[in-house]
């Protein structure tokens, strides 16, 4: 069943660690076979909806997102964001 990685930035703290983040962790987390369906700032909001940065990523399986998570690849870019945001993440399994 396919998970899905979903990102909320609810702050940036210093763009250019995001910077070497977004370098490292697009790369790992593609190659760890997760494929990026939406990433920005939103259109629109509703609700108790804020206009905060939003990385959506598929992957095939919960346990391929955990492992794309603790890869070393994926480690070495939280080594790079280093406190350079203030998110939150989590993984998502889809609908049969």
């Amino acid at each position: 069943m396919t998970a899905y990685w979903i990102s909320v930035y609810k702050e940036i703290v210093d763009e250019a660690k995001v910077a070497a983040y977004a370098e490292l962790a697009g790369p790992a987390l593609r190659e760890a076979g997760g494929t990026y369906l939406a990433r920005g700032l939103p259109e629109e909001t509703y609700e108790s909806g804020e206009r905060t940065r939003t990385v959506l990523i598929e992957f095939e399986s919960v346990e391929a997102a955990r492992a794309a998570h603790d890869s070393s690849a994926y480690q070495e870019a939280l080594a790079a964001l280093d406190g350079g945001a203030v998110r939150d993440m989590r993984i998502v399994p889809g609908v049969q």
